[in-house]
């Protein structure tokens, strides 16, 4: 078996260098250039699990334990194989990969009972974990960084004032539906930064707790308000409509019923912003170690799968923007500030959850930078006349955000007052 690991390994690795000790104590290089990581198998049944399904046992081994970087970091050795062009190197590998695109819609199915277990999986996770690597106004999504070397704060508040500017909130008062709204974060900013009138609605018991808190706190109760709803049964209409890092759990198939949905929510000029993680390549499968264990029935889009659906539910597409590679400047730093906090991680959880989760924040970094995966923000009206002709008004209101910004912060006080 070790002789056959080498092959397969010596045909992935085209560039780069991986060092290899296999479970019987054999040492071999992959690649052209010196090891810059070096990985030990712990067991030869991790070895053979990795040949049978490398896409599913990878974070597996990682995550027992059964592989071990003697050298690198996970986040080095994905970005290392996620960025080689043999992705599925054996027999076994290609018909599982073939199989999974034919069977991809079954676990895409998501009626209600099963949409809201499946959000109960990850977003339920006791808050505090959230807490160790989130910003402070806990944006569970793509930042905006308006330029490199940002901090993520700054780039979490920059994506709020970015969609905001999108939604057209040009007078006071416009009400505005929030679906997925998370632990509120949006929904207050919308509701005290751009005067709105806020209706969040979310799946999740544990953010729902967060967000209705917080609106207290800040004494916005009149102004935004969140509830435990499937966006199917939300009444309208809405002026607004702004959906975040939802969309990724909606399944192919009830695509068509999020558009009509969203037309019938819509006020005849009303404006609505989608914001999802998609791909650039055609229609795929959702990595299915990431299924069973971080997003069951999740999937990233190709655009290709959304726009037939929005052109059949009678709505208009009035921008699209692509942002590449802030996800994964996102998730690098969420990755660094996780790890930053590993004893407080295993407080709450234990070795093998942080192994997963450093999995998981890692490849998902990775298959932004090397597989094709971006996000993207649609802009969708009723009417075409609903936004301005240019772009220059998306500008303008981030300027108008950003003083109102400055005006609400708190102010500093000395030490002591």
């Amino acid at each position: 078996m070790d002789r056959l690991l080498e092959s397969v390994l010596r045909r992935v690795v085209k560039h780069g260098g991986l060092q290899v000790t296999t479970a019987s104590g054999r040492i071999f290089a992959a690649g052209p250039d010196e090891a810059s990581v070096h990985v030990r198998f712990a067991s030869k049944r991790a070895q053979l699990m990795l040949l049978l399904d490398p896409e599913m046992q990878l974070g597996e081994i990682y995550t027992s334990g059964e592989l071990v970087l003697e050298r690198g970091s996970i986040a080095d050795l994905l970005e290392l194989v996620m960025s080689q062009d043999v992705l599925q190197p054996t027999l076994s590998a290609r018909l599982l990969y073939f199989a999974r695109r034919v069977l991809r819609r079954l676990d895409q199915f998501n009626p209600r009972g099963r949409a809201r277990r499946n959000v109960a999986h990850h977003y339920d996770l006791d808050g505090r974990l959230y807490s160790l690597f989130l910003d402070a106004d806990k944006q569970y999504s793509c930042a905006y960084f308006e330029h490199p070397g940002e901090r993520l704060d700054d780039a979490q508040l920059a994506k709020k004032r970015h969609i905001a500017a999108k939604l057209v909130l040009d007078a006071p008062n416009l009400s505005v539906l929030d679906i997925g709204s998370g632990w509120g974060g949006l929904g207050i900013y919308l509701a005290e930064i751009a005067k709105a009138r806020v209706s969040g609605v979310t799946l999740s018991t544990e953010q729902l707790g967060v967000a209705q808190s917080r609106a207290r706190e800040k004494g916005l109760e009149g102004q935004v308000s969140f509830a435990l709803q499937d966006y199917r049964d939300v009444p309208g209409p809405f002026d607004r409509i702004v959906s975040v890092g939802m969309f990724e759990h909606v399944g192919v198939d009830h695509y068509g019923e999020f558009f009509r949905k969203a037309r019938e929510l819509l006020a005849p000029d009303g404006v609505m912003l989608l914001h999802a993680i998609g791909r650039f390549d055609s229609p795929g499968f959702t990595n299915p170690w990431i299924a069973k264990y971080i997003f069951p029935g999740g999937y990233m889009p190709a655009l290709s799968e959304v726009t037939p659906h929005i052109e059949r539910a009678g709505l208009v597409v009035t921008d699209i923007e692509i942002l590449r590679l802030h996800y994964a400047d996102t998730l690098k730093a969420w990755r660094a500030r996780f790890l930053a906090r590993r004893e407080e991680v295993l407080r709450l959880t234990d070795e093998r959850f942080l192994r997963m989760w450093e999995f998981y924040l890692a490849g998902s970094e990775m298959a932004f930078r090397h597989q094709g995966l971006m996000v993207f923000q649609i802009q969708l009206a009723r009417k075409q006349e609903a936004v301005p002709l240019t772009r220059d008004y998306i500008a303008e209101a981030e300027r108008k955000l950003r003083t109102r910004e400055q005006r609400s912060a708190p102010p500093l006080r000395l030490a002591g007052e």
